[in-house]
C-alpha cells in the first residue's frame, strides 16, 4: 500500500543509531546517508526514511501516529524491543506480549524513538 514512510529526526546520529538497531533485528542493513543528511532502509516492500524537517522546525511526533513494522516471529519482536530500549528508545505502551484485536491474534510491542516518534514491532499469531 505504501511507497515510502519518511519520520522526522532531530539527532540524525541517534536516531541512526537506534533504528540500525531495531531494524537490525528485523533483518535490514544499516539505514544509508544521502548528501542531505536523511538516512534510508529499504527491502522489497519499501522505504523508511529518517530526515530533518525541511521547514527547519524541530521534528516532533505525531500525537495518535504509530508507525508498525512486521516481525517474523514473537521473538524477533522481542529482540526489536530490546535493541530499541538499548539504543536510546523508551518503552511504551503495555510491555510486549499477544494482544486480542479485530484483526486477529497479534504479538505486538511498543517504543518511541530519540524524537518520540511511537513504533510498533507486530507478528501475527495464526
Amino acid at each position: 500500500m505504501f511507497s515510502h514512510v519518511f519520520v522526522g529526526a532531530n539527532d540524525m546520529q541517534a536516531s541512526k543509531t537506534f533504528y540500525d538497531a531495531v531494524l537490525g533485528t528485523l533483518g535490514l542493513g544499516p539505514g544509508v546517508m544521502d548528501p542531505k543528511g536523511r538516512c534510508f532502509y529499504k527491502n522489497n516492500s519499501g522505504l523508511f526514511g529518517l530526515t530533518k524537517p525541511i521547514n527547519g522546525e524541530p521534528a516532533c511526533h505525531g500525537n495518535g501516529g504509530t508507525l508498525g513494522f512486521a516481525a517474523e516471529s514473537t521473538a524477533a519482536v522481542d529482540a526489536w524491543h530490546a535493541a530499541g530500549v538499548a539504543n536510546g528508545g523508551i518503552s511504551c505502551e503495555d510491555p510486549p506480549g499477544v494482544r486480542e484485536s479485530p484483526a486477529g491474534k497479534l504479538y505486538l510491542a511498543y517504543l518511541r524513538d530519540p524524537s518520540g516518534n511511537k513504533i510498533c514491532a507486530l507478528h501475527r499469531l495464526g
